[in-house]
């Protein structure tokens, strides 16, 4: 790459599915040259390239292949890890030993080399073999019981939220990896645990049961710490259509009750101030859920925001696409895929005065970088690049 805050990081990227690739794609969306190391044998699901899915988290990456099978792969991958600077991996700890591409014997070649092993447990401890997904992981860590409705339901957030924000801790250690190379000139070896980035989201909640000693339970859309009443989700009139209200004051609830055509609520005993709302909350909340299943939620928004009472429209994917607000910050891109065509997906939310996203590119075909990486990069002739394909090394 020649472009970019990054355009001078080449990264071997031997990730796959989300965290991992979410990892380098961020990485690569910055210029830095992501090149990722792919099989015939293994592009399949979420790792084919001919998918949405995959075109979503690879974007900005060359792609080659290499049979990692093949006892001649390793020499090969040796040659790249000396002129890249990183090397990142989501595997189980036994599969990159097993290839002989730890980071003592990688380091060898490259001894200021940065290597980040991504895995569910992490490289040490019992449960280290153990592989894993995001909804595991979310589910051990105690997310999915605190972000459920009530304890006899831990239903979770529906999404493996874990994979980015291990990808997320990812990209941040590189960069923190770089800064430290670029002061000493030494290497670093990452040893990231997805159960850990997740369990980390967890202080509060921790500190709370070991200090204050308290017994924690999902409170979902009620927590009790926010001194608002009505505070809820509410649904409306259209189908899996909902809206959110939050009332904090007095004010506040005049209008509300005014709005909703019963100024005679805000005398009533039962909802008289925050402290009573909260009381009769369960009531309260049916109460205004018989008014906003009349309205869309963006007409119950409409209303109340009028009349100065936060409110919200809970979003889904199509609302997101044509959202006024990021569509004026150019929050979204499409590019050109040859199996897709048109692509449209999320840009970087990070955002420098020099904007170089006219450079970036749909995520790359199947060993569509091959001829690049193996001739100009590593040198080979025509004649071993087709000896190579010939083996089988090279899909």
């Amino acid at each position: 790459m020649n472009w970019g805050i990054l355009k001078r990081l080449r990264i071997l990227d031997f990730t796959w599915v989300l965290a991992g690739p979410y990892a380098t794609r961020i990485l690569g969306d910055f210029g830095a040259e992501v090149i990722k190391i792919q099989s015939k044998k293994t592009a399949k699901g979420a790792e084919s390239n001919h998918t949405g899915y995959f075109n979503h988290w690879n974007r900005n990456k060359r792609s080659i292949t290499l049979e990692m099978s093949h006892p001649e792969a390793k020499d090969i991958v040796f040659k790249l890890v000396k002129i890249s600077d990183v090397v990142i991996e989501n595997f189980s700890p036994r599969v990159m030993p097993n290839w002989g591409l730890d980071y003592e014997r990688l380091k060898e070649v490259r001894p200021n080399l940065i290597m980040v092993s991504m895995s569910g447990m992490g490289q040490t401890g019992p449960w280290k073999d153990f592989v894993a997904y995001g909804p595991t992981l979310q589910a051990l860590s105690g997310l999915t019981y605190l972000t459920s409705f009530t304890k006899e339901s831990p239903i979770g957030i529906g999404y493996a939220y874990a994979d980015p924000i291990a990808g997320l801790y990812a990209a941040f250690s590189v960069l923190a990896a770089l800064e430290y190379r670029d002061r000493t000139g030494k290497g670093q070896y990452i040893d990231l645990s997805e159960y850990e980035a997740i369990c980390s989201l967890m202080g509060p909640t921790l500190l709370d049961v070991s200090i204050n000693q308290k017994n924690i339970f999902p409170q979902g859309n009620r927590p009790v710490e926010i001194p608002a009443a009505p505070y809820g989700c509410y649904q409306c009139s259209s189908l899996d259509r909902w809206c959110v209200i939050a009332v904090f004051n007095d004010a506040e609830w005049e209008n509300l009750c005014s709005v909703l055509g019963h100024p005679e609520w805000g005398k009533d005993e039962r909802f008289s101030n925050l402290s009573k709302r909260k009381e009769n909350e369960e009531e309260l909340n049916k109460l205004i859920e018989q008014w906003t299943l009349q309205f869309s939620p963006e007409e119950v928004v409409n209303l109340l925001q009028q009349r100065g009472i936060p409110a919200g429209v809970v979003q889904n994917a199509e609302d997101i696409a044509k959202d006024p607000h990021l569509v004026a910050r150019d929050f979204f891109i499409q590019l050109e895929n040859p199996i897709l065509e048109k692509t449209f997906s999320d840009t970087s939310p990070i955002k420098f005065k020099e904007n170089l996203r006219s450079e970036w590119k749909a995520a790359p075909l199947l060993g569509e970088d091959n001829r690049y990486v193996y001739m100009e990069l590593l040198g080979f002739t025509e004649e071993e690049l087709s000896s190579y394909i010939e083996r089988g090394i090279i899909g």
